[in-house]
């Protein structure tokens, strides 16, 4: 049952890759920076639901789906894939090593923390990667800070519909708010 959520994340990840490029048109800045990044989320709410390994595995399955469309060399586009799995796995452990606990789905704080710390994660990752790959010729603060605002407003947005979807559902009797604590 999970290889088939696994996969289903995976294929929604391009689905809502070439949506949010449609949709927000009007915000991208580039092929790869948008202000209103959709697929951020999406990145976060694998690992959110499946756990750091499944959820890895569906953001890294849905980048390989997604490089025939960047017309890129294979080395730049699988790093990016890995810097799009990397981004939000390293801010999710940092979550937990310095909260001492798992994120509260039900938290907006929860949820809020670890989105701001996954867009500035992701973008300097990626800035950083394109460096060393000279891709770009040198460290562009300014795009840095785009790609985060674009990030930080798709995983927003994200979070708070789901989080709004996880309260509605509560009301309906479904419990998601039990206490999380720390994996002994």
């Amino acid at each position: 049952m999970n290889l088939l959520i696994v996969l289903a994340l995976a294929a929604l990840y391009p689905a809502v890759h070439i949506l949010n490029a449609w949709l927000f048109d009007f915000a991208n800045i580039n092929l790869h920076i948008s202000l209103i990044y959709l697929p951020a989320f999406l990145r976060l709410f694998n690992l959110l639901v499946m756990g750091p390994y499944l959820g890895t595995l569906a953001t890294l399955l849905g980048g390989v789906m997604l490089m025939a469309q960047f017309n890129e060399p294979f080395n730049l586009a699988l790093l990016n894939v890995a810097c799009s799995c990397a981004g939000p796995l390293i801010a999710l452990m940092g979550f937990r090593i310095y909260f001492q606990r798992r994120v509260q789905l039900t938290s907006l704080k929860d949820l809020g923390t670890l989105t701001v710390a996954y867009a500035l994660c992701n973008s300097l990752i990626h800035h950083s990667t394109w460096l060393l790959l000279n891709s770009i010729s040198q460290f562009d603060a300014t795009q840095a800070f785009w790609m985060f605002v674009g990030d930080l407003n798709g995983a927003l947005l994200g979070a708070y519909l789901m989080k709004a979807l996880l309260d509605y559902l509560e009301r309906k009797g479904v419990n998601f708010s039990e206490p999380s604590q720390p994996s002994n």
